[in-house]
């Protein structure tokens, strides 16, 4: 009944998409996915979400779904070199690896019975999921930049006084560091959804021994983030520094738009904020910073592997808000609220997990709570957020750190304990 419920709401989301990306004269998430199997590929996770069905799979079956793909994809290519088809952006493989998670959905409605069935649709419908939350991901976006001329960014400027404009700083050292640093943080951000197959891979590494898959796991946390994340967006639309006050991404598309060119050289002066309009092409994608979320739920669910996996797991968090700074994509006051979104839904889906308990509740209103908090003070009360950055910088890193310490703290609380085994009594010889 779970994934019942959970199939017709997000066949519902994606319909409600596709209607709303027409309008705009853009495909739809269920029209990219059903172009992905014959026309050239769009940039996203197809392979990924291969790799990830694959884990109700054993290791014949995987080598066979790989071949299978990969033969696919180079019998597609040859058709296109000889019909001589432009391909935009060089994107030639991934077809194959989506016609194998359909074939293997075909399968288990025709060839499996049982709880076999379902296993195998809950690998396909995985990575179907991580497949079609990127082509969600890509029409949020294009709703947001349509749908909100009015951006928030002077507001969220002004309250990043408060923590002494950080990504200014982080932009003048990222530059300082030269091309093999912004070459290392690009890939870094490019790459988050890598990072997190690899360690959704290592959680589900033994789904096609056990049958079953763990009760909690990275792929639930990192589609739950990237399904409210957007809703906010729409409540608070943000382009960042980067746009709103530099030369945009590109390093001369956004200069037209921007408030002042300042980024990231320049301090950013403390005025009274104004909404400010923007153009219908960027996404208003910053508050709260997905990337730091994501990050954020790497970082935890690395924190019982390997110690290799729980060094890629810091470093990919630190090198995330490194980036995600120092590119101007976001603000400082951006990735505050992002830690708290991101433990706030961690908190959520553990507690629903393991059953709604007081501890479980607690935390997740505390962290909605401050995460809302956050949200109104950045709106309504940036000027004094900024004129008073000695009690406002603190009073938000120690909202951040008191969700931090409630996360921990309850986490600890739902391990399971070993019980600790006793000792049997001696027992009197018989005399």
């Amino acid at each position: 009944m779970l994934w019942v419920t959970a199939g017709v709401a997000a066949l519902g989301l994606f319909v409600a998409l596709e209607i709303a990306a027409r309008r705009y004269g853009q495909p739809g998430p269920i029209a990219d996915q059903l172009a992905g199997a014959i026309f050239a590929p769009k940039p996203g996770p197809l392979y990924g979400g291969l790799a990830l069905m694959s884990v109700v799979l054993t290791w014949p079956q995987r080598i066979i779904a790989a071949g299978v793909a990969i033969g696919l994809d180079a019998v597609l290519v040859l058709v296109r070199w000889a019909a001589d088809v432009k391909v935009a952006d060089g994107h030639f493989f991934g077809n194959g690896a989506l016609l194998v998670m359909l074939g293997y959905a075909v399968i288990a409605v025709t060839r499996r019975t049982g709880p076999e069935r379902l296993l195998l649709l809950q690998g396909v419908g995985l990575g179907l999921l991580l497949v079609a939350g990127r082509k969600t991901g890509d029409s949020w976006l294009l709703i947001t930049s349509k749908t909100r001329p009015l951006v928030l960014d002077q507001y969220v400027a002004t309250a990043d006084h408060a923590l002494g404009n950080p990504s200014w700083l982080a932009g003048r050292l990222l530059q300082a560091t030269g091309p093999f640093g912004i070459h290392v943080l690009d890939l870094v951000y490019a790459k988050l959804a890598v990072a997190a197959i690899v360690v959704a891979l290592y959680q589900l590494r033994h789904v096609s021994v056990e049958r079953r898959f763990p009760s909690h796991h990275l792929v639930r946390t990192f589609l739950v983030i990237g399904l409210l994340g957007p809703g906010i967006y729409m409540l608070f639309p943000v382009v960042g520094p980067v746009f709103a006050y530099g030369p945009g991404a590109s390093g001369t598309g956004g200069v037209e738009w921007a408030a002042a060119n300042l980024w990231p050289h320049t301090p950013l002066p403390i005025t009274t904020p104004q909404l400010m309009p923007y153009d219908r092409i960027t996404p208003r994608n910053c508050m709260p910073s997905l990337h730091t979320a994501w990050a954020v739920a790497i970082f935890i669910h690395t924190r019982k592997g390997s110690r290799i996996l729980r060094f890629a797991g810091t470093f990919w968090l630190v090198a995330t808000l490194a980036a995600t700074l120092g590119f101007g994509y976001h603000y400082g006051v951006d990735l505050v609220a992002g830690v708290v979104f991101a433990l706030t839904v961690e908190a959520a889906l553990r507690a629903l997990d393991r059953g709604w308990d007081r501890q479980g509740i607690q935390l997740v209103a505390y962290g909605t709570a401050v995460f809302a908090a956050l949200l109104v003070s950045y709106r309504f009360i940036p000027l004094e957020m900024a004129r008073h950055q000695e009690v406002s910088g603190p009073l938000l890193i120690l909202a951040m750190a008191s969700v931090v310490y409630g996360y921990v703290r309850t986490a600890r609380l739902w391990e399971p304990t070993a019980a600790v085994a006793r000792r049997p009594e001696p027992q009197p010889e018989p005399v």
